[in-house]
This record gives C-alpha cells, structure tokens and sequence, in this order.
C-alpha cells in the first residue's frame, strides 16, 4: 500500500518509521488526552459536529470502520476513524474553539487513501477505475434516468437498481487500492490518538 507517491511522508527515527500528520479537533481533546492519555471518537462527537447530516455519514464511516480494520486492525471499543491531513500545507487551520495536532506517528497504525476515492465514496458514488471507466458508469446512469446516483442508497430506487447498486457499494474497496489512483492528494486515518504522538500544539488566535 505505501509506495513512491507517499515516500516523501515517512520518516526514518531511531530506527522506525514515523509519519508527521495533522489533525483539527475541538479543544476539549487536550482534556481528554491528558485524563485519559488516548483520545478516540465517539459517536456523540460525531453527532454534535454533523447535527442533522449525522445519519448520512454515520453509514459510511461504520463501512470504512470495517473495512479499513482489515488493513489496520482497530481497538474493540473503537467505531469510527479519526481524520487527518498528510502535509502541513494542506491542513485545515486552527479555527474559535480548536486546535491543530500534529503528530509523529508509526505508519504501521495509519490508513493512507486517495482524497478524491474518499469524495466518490463519502457521496455514495462509484469509484472508477479510471476515467473511461467513470464515463462509462455514467453512461449506465444516464440510460436508467438516474442523475443522482446517490438515490440509489437514499431513496427506494436502490431496490429497482439493485445490481447498479451492489456494483457502487463494491467499488468503494478501491479506495484501499492503491493501484487505483484518481488524483495525487492523500489523506489518513487512525484509530486512535496516543498523547505521546503529539509533537506540536497550534492553537487558534483571534487576530
């Protein structure tokens, strides 16, 4: 899975591999890492940052939660993914009531995927091969009336398209392939996050 294209991540230290990454969380983390020394999501944080969007990505996330288990075995206690950015350019800002992690980490506890896979997957659409693929996908769309492919997982439509449907669900294992590649952006997930992980704190400043 990790090949050339995230090289520039990793790092050699004291004889392991570590990645830098980053992640945006509320500031109540801190609290919760310095009582507990680990910090794992919960589904009520999920709920409090999403409100009414929550059950829309709580059904993705529990499918990535199993699948990405297989890649990075999770605690049994844990359910859902913590999000976080591979460089430091890319990584969302400090914002009211947050605070910017950043992280050395073993790269044998991290998921890396394809920012653009995750849009197609976190959107209920097909993950293509490539681009002939996708055109092609939406050619099939096109010739079933379906313009929001979404539908298919939304509504009852799926139940009229079930093989269009079970043939959407099962490209989302390509978000795992690295051979599969739709755009050069990664992202990562863990698990969990331990407090000796963090190696910077970058805390919001109202200017």
């Amino acid at each position: 899975m990790y090949n050339k294209y995230i090289e520039v991540l990793v790092n050699n230290i004291e004889g392991g591999i570590n990645m830098k990454l980053w992640t945006r969380q509320h500031k109540g983390i801190l609290e919760d890492l310095e009582k507990n020394g680990v910090y794992r999501v919960k589904e009520e944080y999920i709920k409090q940052k999403l409100d009414t969007i929550t059950p829309f990505y709580l059904k993705i996330y529990k499918w990535y939660a199993t699948e990405g288990s297989k890649i990075v075995k999770k605690p049994k206690d844990v359910d859902y993914p913590i999000w976080l950015s591979t460089t430091n350019d890319l990584m969302l800002q400090p914002t009211e009531d947050t605070v910017v992690l950043e992280l050395e980490v073993d790269k044998e506890n991290v998921i890396i995927t394809d920012q653009e896979k995750w849009g197609y997957v976190v959107n209920y659409w097909y993950v293509p091969l490539d681009r002939e693929d996708e055109r092609n996908h939406n050619e099939e769309l096109k010739k079933y009336g379906i313009s929001d492919e979404s539908e298919l997982f939304m509504t009852d439509k799926g139940n009229f398209y079930p093989l269009l449907r079970d043939k959407t669900k099962k490209s989302w294992s390509r978000l795992f392939d690295d051979s599969i590649r739709l755009c050069d952006l990664t992202q990562a997930t863990l698990w969990e996050i331990k407090k000796e992980w963090i190696v910077n704190i970058v805390h919001y400043k109202d200017e």
